[in-house]
């Protein structure tokens, strides 16, 4: 039976699963889910047992967005919307759509990604979906648009006319536009997609932990820096992680033909 807790929490072998449970909802997300997603996203960040995130949806859907019944029952407006301007948010850690999440997260969708529930997947590093997932920032039709960094990760990492269309027509597009569009690396059926995503998820945990936050930090970068600039940020953490016990590790691993047994030093 399915538990009554808006978000569930797993750890097995290294990989933590986060599962927004609402699925009578479609997994909405209102203020309790948003709290207990940045608890958990958090756990993710300081559990050194922890070296791979997945987020998933209960009940065949990813998420369907923010909470629209309960933005409703406020007036309609966000709470931040009732709060004075900011140029600069003080904190970025208390969001989801800004923390600074180091290790490994994969985004395993099923059905409905809208809204703010696509923006938390674009959050992700890998999204694999299954062949019914449904993709869209419909923010626009309701005389807003996407304040979780939607239209700012879209554009970044997709072709700029089928991000632009996206984003400005708030429309839908199914998981085989996804997969062409390259917003999700892997389809699969409805069945495979946990294993699947689970499968990514324990074949990254098993590689060394800092050489994994160091390259994931190292391609990041890269989007915002000149070529030359991510060459040298490249070299010194490759000379940094050159250092460490799992990079002596993995060669006498390959020399003893046995498996690596990497520990995060």
């Amino acid at each position: 039976m399915m538990s009554s807790n808006p978000v569930l929490f797993e750890l097995k072998d290294r990989v933590a699963v986060i599962t927004l449970n609402r699925p009578a909802q479609r997994n909405a997300m209102n203020q309790e889910v948003r709290g207990l997603l940045m608890g958990y996203l958090q756990r993710v960040r300081e559990d050194s047992e922890i070296r791979v995130g997945v987020i998933t949806g209960a009940g065949g859907t990813f998420s369907a967005g923010a909470d629209l019944k309960e933005r409703a029952s406020g007036g309609g407006a966000r709470p931040q919307d009732n709060a004075p301007a900011t140029v600069i948010e003080a904190d970025i850690s208390t969001q989801w759509s800004t923390m600074k999440m180091e290790k490994p997260m994969i985004a395993a969708i099923d059905g409905y990604c809208l809204a703010g529930g696509m923006e938390l997947a674009l959050t992700c590093d890998i999204r694999v979906c299954s062949t019914e997932a449904q993709f869209g920032l419909p923010e626009i039709v309701r005389g807003f648009f996407p304040g979780g960094g939607g239209p700012q990760r879209l554009a970044r990492s997709i072709p700029q006319s089928i991000a632009m269309e996206i984003i400005l027509t708030g429309d839908r597009i199914d998981a085989k536009t996804a997969l062409r569009a390259g917003i999700v690396s892997r389809v699969t059926p409805v069945d495979d997609l946990m294993p699947t995503a689970l499968k990514l998820a324990t074949r990254i945990a098993g590689h060394a932990p800092l050489a994994v936050r160091a390259v994931k930090e190292v391609a990041l970068a890269a989007m915002d820096e000149t070529f030359d600039q991510s060459m040298r940020l490249g070299g010194a953490l490759r000379w940094v992680v050159g250092q460490t016990d799992d990079a002596k590790e993995g060669p006498r691993a390959f020399v003893e033909k046995r498996d690596a047994n990497y520990k995060g030093q």
